[in-house]
Parts: structure tokens; C-alpha cells; sequence
């Protein structure tokens, strides 16, 4: 059973749901692959303001509670749908936390498997990250790409504010306004890649769970858009049940 973290937030788990279904080689509806979404948002404080040091309680030990509910239940694999809570100080107590209590599960790690995919399949690219300020601070995606051999492209500070208010901001942002996603929020973080592909960027990830919502489609303007939901998704198939996977399109 492939076991998913909800909550953080909670369309982001319900899209990587979504798109393990689409990403599973079925003929009926007894095909799929049995999923257990545990979406407890009150328990999980916000993980950039940890990261910001706005707030104290670290919420990997909730993320790890919610981890080892999916393991009772009977998840054999699973992943957490938000970027930031794989930065170091929270993923790194997640581990912990699990392997103190031998919870026997197999913790995906969301940052790792899309980095992978891109230095697969794109091994010169000049990766771009949209990402919460929390995520870009740690430093989470640009040490991996790095190590990967990636070349990175950085939004300045200025546009890494409004990035990060296209997420946030209670009046347009997308963890305000999800389902639609409001039409400001979209605009902002267009025109943030459209000045990162001046500066030359050939690849950029959706680095926050809630922006492939306002990205569904693969591409802008020709640009790859790196959907990191889609990608867990589909590692999640693979440590489950590899013979469901779905072919990539040629």
C-alpha cells in the first residue's frame, strides 16, 4: 500500500493522489493500487516558519506520527508532499524519529527523486527553482542539484518575495486560494521564469507542492516545467508495484 502524508497542504496530497492514479497501467477499476491519505493539517505547524525561526515546534515530529499511523494501517512506502519539510533540520528528525520507534517503512525522499529524473533526462540543464523563501534559505534543492553536476539558476531576492507571496499571501495566494488558483498569483510567477529564462535557464522546478496547481500543464513558453508531485508519484509506483507503472510518452 503506498501511503501518503496529507495536509501539507492539503491539495498537494490529494494531487500526488490524483496523479498516482494517472500514472498507474490499469484496465479496470480493481487494477489500481490501494492508497492510504492521511490529510491531518491542525497537527502540522507551517514548515517554512520553522525554517524562519518564526516558530519553534519543529513539525517533523507530527510529519513522523502521521508516518507511522500509515505503516499501522499497512503503507509498506510513502512520501510527504511538501518541498520545504525536506530540508534538512525537519527530514533529517523525521528519519530519526521513525527509526526510533522502527516504524518499517520506506520514506521517499521528494527532492532527491526529482533531481534524479532531471540529471537523467536532462544532464546540461540550467535548473530554475520556484520555491517558498523557506526552501530557498536551507539551500534544500540548490546543494542537490549542485551535487548532481546541475547548474542553477537563482531568482533574486526581489522575485523570490513575490514567489514566495504567490504561495502565501492570504489575499491571492495559492494556499489561500487553491481550487481555482487566483489569476494574480499565476501572473507573478510568470513572469518571475519569464525573466529567469533571460538569464538563461532551460529547466524549472515546481519546488512547492501547491504550484503544479497553478502549472498543470508540462511547459511554458517551451520551457520544462519539473512537476515534482508527478515524479513522486510514479517512484511511489515503482517501490510498490514497478510492473504498474506506466510508460513515459516518446
Amino acid at each position: 500500500m503506498i501511503g501518503i502524508v496529507g495536509g501539507v497542504g492539503p491539495l498537494a496530497g490529494l494531487d500526488v493522489f490524483k496523479k498516482i492514479i494517472e500514472e498507474t497501467d490499469v484496465q479496470k477499476d480493481q487494477d489500481h493500487l490501494p492508497v492510504l491519505l492521511m490529510s491531518y493539517p491542525h497537527l502540522i505547524v507551517d514548515r517554512t516558519e520553522y525554517l524562519l525561526n518564526k516558530i519553534d515546534v519543529n513539525p517533523a515530529y507530527a510529519l513522523a506520527d502521521i508516518i507511522k499511523k500509515l505503516a499501522d494501517n499497512g503503507a509498506t512506502a510513502a512520501a510527504i508532499p511538501c518541498n520545504t519539510a525536506h530540508a534538512q533540520a525537519i527530514f533529517s528528525v523525521v528519519e530519526q524519529e521513525l527509526a526510533k520507534n522502527k516504524v518499517n517503512i520506506k520514506l521517499l525522499h521528494l527532492v532527491k527523486e526529482t533531481v534524479n529524473q532531471i540529471k537523467l533526462n536532462a544532464p546540461k540543464a540550467k535548473v530554475a527553482v520556484l520555491s517558498t523563501t523557506g526552501t530557498r534559505n536551507t539551500g534544500l534543492y540548490k546543494n542537490i542539484l549542485v551535487d548532481a553536476g546541475l547548474t542553477v539558476v537563482e531568482p533574486s531576492i526581489d522575485w523570490q518575495n513575490r514567489v514566495h507571496d504567490a504561495i502565501y499571501d492570504p489575499t491571492y495566494g495559492i494556499k489561500a486560494f487553491s481550487s481555482p488558483v487566483k489569476e494574480k498569483a499565476v501572473q507573478e510567477l510568470q513572469q518571475c521564469i519569464d525573466v529567469l529564462i533571460q538569464e538563461n535557464a532551460t529547466h524549472f522546478i515546481l519546488g512547492c507542492t501547491e504550484l503544479p496547481l497553478a502549472f498543470p500543464e508540462t511547459s511554458y513558453k517551451g520551457i520544462p516545467l519539473i512537476d515534482p508531485n508527478r515524479i513522486i508519484a510514479r517512484a511511489l509506483i515503482k517501490e510498490v508495484a514497478a510492473e504498474k507503472l506506466k510508460k513515459k510518452d516518446a
